[in-house]
């Protein structure tokens, strides 16, 4: 299972003027997310973008599998039985955005890590997201970091077909394994007063 970790990266100190670096999003948040302007210490191998939909709308709910950490309780964590599950509701449509799936989603879940199929289908969504205020409604910015050279590690075994297996059997293209296996991920939610707190905080490898 995903190891949580609070940490901080290290200050890249260029001088950047949005969030275009040339690093690919997880390929299920493709056309789901717009550039930050004048972001603060982006890395270089750093993904970071603030969440939208396909109509333009930036607000949204958030439902969880998962529990709260004890000694920091902003930050959602996996449980005992299994990894975290959490999706973006629209507050206007309904529409629903998955943002992290412990159980598909990082290196270790990739290639290190095997769930039972309980483990994967009985995480019900049943907790909605709540800042210490009781707000609901939030922006939300996340960030995917990618340090692991995928070339180095895992070229000689991808197929003829561009193929590489995972852990579980399944075959995934190579390019989406390199942008969906990142090593660690966070995820911001921004309140209506614009009080930022961070949601999730996972090493993932």
């Amino acid at each position: 299972m995903g190891i949580f970790g609070l940490f901080k990266k290290e200050n890249n100190k260029s001088e950047v003027l949005n969030t275009d670096n040339g690093i690919l999003s997880p390929t299920f948040l493709n056309d789901l997310t717009e550039h930050i302007e004048n972001p603060k210490n982006l890395q270089s191998h750093e993904w970071r973008r603030k969440l939208r939909n396909a109509s333009g709308e930036s607000k949204f709910k958030i439902k969880y599998y998962g529990e709260l950490n004890e000694d920091y309780n902003n930050l959602i964590m996996e449980t005992n039985f299994a990894p975290a599950l959490i999706y973006a509701v629209d507050i206007k449509t309904g529409e629903e955005i998955l943002l992290f799936d412990g159980c598909k989603h990082g290196y270790n879940a990739m290639f290190c890590d095997t769930f039972t199929q309980e483990q994967i289908a009985n995480r019900p969504l049943a907790n909605q997201y709540k800042d210490s205020n009781g707000n609901e409604v939030f922006e939300i910015t996340i960030s995917t970091y990618y340090g692991i050279d995928y070339e180095d590690e895992f070229s000689e075994k991808v197929d003829t077909n561009g193929l590489l297996e995972l852990i579980d059997g399944t075959k995934m293209d190579f390019e989406s394994v390199k942008r969906n296996g990142y090593d660690t991920l966070q995820i911001w939610a921004t309140n209506d007063n614009g009080k930022s707190i961070e949601m999730v905080s996972e090493e993932l490898a």
